[in-house]
């Protein structure tokens, strides 16, 4: 039986060399900063893992989760845009979006994580770029330490291989 998680981490030198020739971009919202730097860190070995060269992945930090739709729209269309103006470039491949809302005493924690999600699905289906939803939902700030940590559950690794596999299921679909 396969090791759980193999077929999202393990990528062939065919789908590496896709891959490195494709931008992809980090969205991460620096509400909880030490969680933020722990989430980038996954996402940049995800990225490597998945043979993306980190000179092709950008990052951009926005206040929170709720903003991560909004900034994953706007690096879309401004690559597009800047591909465009200067004949080709690094196409985009995709954004991986990461976050962390911790539930707190009020309704907003509901709003906040159902707001991001519905905007980042949103964003994806407009535009045709694959985002991985990488935030971090929970109760208390000892489940957000084990999720943006580094191990099989790391929001950040495991957003930008899923944005990885999404990219290459993209290009062999004809997208």
């Amino acid at each position: 039986m396969a090791e759980a998680g193999a077929f999202l981490e393990q990528f062939s030198e065919e789908e590496k060399a896709k891959l490195e020739k494709l931008q992809f971009a980090v969205v991460v919202g620096r509400f909880y900063e030490d969680l933020a730097l722990r989430l980038l860190d996954g996402a940049d070995h995800g990225f490597q893992m998945a043979g993306v060269p980190i000179g092709n992945v950008t990052h951009q930090s926005v206040p929170g989760a709720y903003e991560l739709p909004f900034a994953a729209k706007e690096i879309i269309d401004g690559v597009r845009r800047d591909n465009a103006k200067h004949n080709g470039g690094l196409e985009i491949g995709g954004v991986a979006c990461l976050g962390v809302v911790i539930r707190g005493e009020t309704d907003h924690y509901d709003f906040v994580c159902a707001e991001s999600a519905r905007g980042i699905q949103d964003v994806q289906l407009a535009t045709g770029v694959p985002c991985a939803f990488g935030v971090i939902t929970c109760d208390n700030m000892e489940q957000a330490l084990a999720r943006a940590g580094g191990d099989k559950r790391d929001q950040g690794r495991n957003a930008a291989l899923t944005v990885a596999r999404m990219a290459l299921l993209k290009r062999a679909v004809g997208g």
